[in-house]
């Protein structure tokens, strides 16, 4: 028998399903490997799940399910010797995307046993919520105002049915709706304002778009994309902008690396694809805290 494996689930991720990570359990047993599946059953409960599954000091923790499951998972793990893979089953898997994992299990599995782990760098953000300092992880990005906006309408029921959906239409209700305010960016020292902003420590958005093409999770740095226009006529040109590759040559647009990133002003804030709460905000790359199999 070889070393052991924590195969840790959402089962209720985008198609994924109690079957299916019970198969992925069955793949990974008939490789030799030891396995104990962890299902998780509200949100929270894979970070603190993963957090339990490192004092057991398993050869590898496989997160199955979404974006919002990495990011869980590697909030846990994080500074750890542990190191994680990732089965996508979540509504866009954007994390696989970027890291070229495919969904088909059996694939997404041999990667995670047959690739020496990776050291890569995190973004962290810190808030103050309720009187209290919060501080949180992310993998891919940071979303603060429109994005961000954009997330907290999100119906989590119509998600369950429709995916992808569910962000379009919350994106048209607040495209109709939404009220910006000035943000000011301090980033490494130079001063900036906008209304929205992106904080990548990956390239990949919503899929296949790239808002911070340069990010790289092997880089120390992240890359912060601040819009400067409110109007829905600037919505719908950063949009296409983004969708054609071409919004980081906008004059409204500022896009630069960067290591430490203070906002200032009210606006709501998405930590890879999930709901976090409202700037003022403090976002710092902190390298090197995480060994990720791809």
């Amino acid at each position: 028998m070889k070393s052991s494996i924590i195969l840790l689930g959402n089962p209720g991720a985008g198609g994924a399903s109690a079957g299916s990570i019970d198969r992925a359990s069955h793949f990974l047993r008939s490789e030799g490997y030891s396995v104990e599946v962890l299902l998780t059953r509200q949100r929270g409960d894979a970070e603190q799940l993963a957090r339990e599954a490192v004092a057991k000091t398993p050869f590898l923790i496989i997160a199955a399910g979404g974006d919002g499951t990495f990011n869980e998972v590697a909030n846990g793990i994080a500074y750890s010797d542990v190191p994680m893979a990732i089965l996508p089953s979540g509504t866009t898997n954007v994390l696989a995307k970027e890291l070229g994992i495919p969904k088909d299990t059996e694939g997404a599995l041999r990667i995670a046993l047959r690739n020496s782990p990776k050291v890569v760098s995190l973004g962290r953000i810190s808030i103050i919520h309720q009187g209290l300092p919060v501080s949180r992880y992310f993998l891919l990005m940071a979303g603060i105002g429109y994005d961000g906006t954009v997330i907290t309408g999100v119906n989590e029921q119509l998600k369950r049915v429709i995916g992808k959906g569910a962000y379009y239409y919350s994106g048209t209700k607040t495209f109709l709706s939404h009220h910006l305010e000035a943000l000011d960016f301090d980033i490494d020292g130079k001063h900036s304002k906008g209304y929205s902003a992106i904080i990548g420590n990956s390239a990949k958005y919503g899929g296949d778009f790239k808002v911070t093409p340069d990010a790289n999770l092997a880089d120390p740095c992240l890359f912060a994309c601040i819009f400067m226009g409110k109007s829905r006529q600037d919505i719908l040109r950063y949009v296409f902008g983004v969708t054609a590759g071409i919004h980081t040559r906008f004059r409204d647009v500022e896009y630069t690396k960067a290591a430490n990133i203070d906002i200032q002003g009210v606006a709501h804030i998405q930590l890879d694809g999930d709901y976090f709460g409202l700037t003022p905000a403090k976002i710092e790359a902190v390298p090197g805290i995480l060994r990720l199999v791809y």
